[in-house]
């Protein structure tokens, strides 16, 4: 595993230390590492969703109802579970 230094100041350093003082996270590496996986979650759900509005938007317009639209979206819906 790499290691790596980082600067915060004395405001941040004490946010770290309490959320590892909770008992939530070992150690200051463990919040760390957990506040990088939030964010590379985020960022795949953010492209994920920036590329569905990308497709709709390229799609055109749809012949279809907004009814026959909510109704097939809810159907897919069903099967999914």
């Amino acid at each position: 595993m790499a290691t790596m230094n980082i600067s915060l100041p004395d405001r941040m350093k004490q946010w770290v230390e309490d959320r590892v003082q909770s008992g939530r996270y070992a150690n200051a590496s463990d919040y760390m590492r957990a506040l990088v996986r939030s964010d590379q979650d985020y960022r795949e759900r953010l492209a994920r969703l920036q590329a569905a509005v990308t497709e709709g938007l390229e799609s055109g317009v749809s012949s279809r109802t907004p009814d026959e639209i909510r109704a097939e979206a809810l159907r897919e819906l069903s099967d999914e579970v």
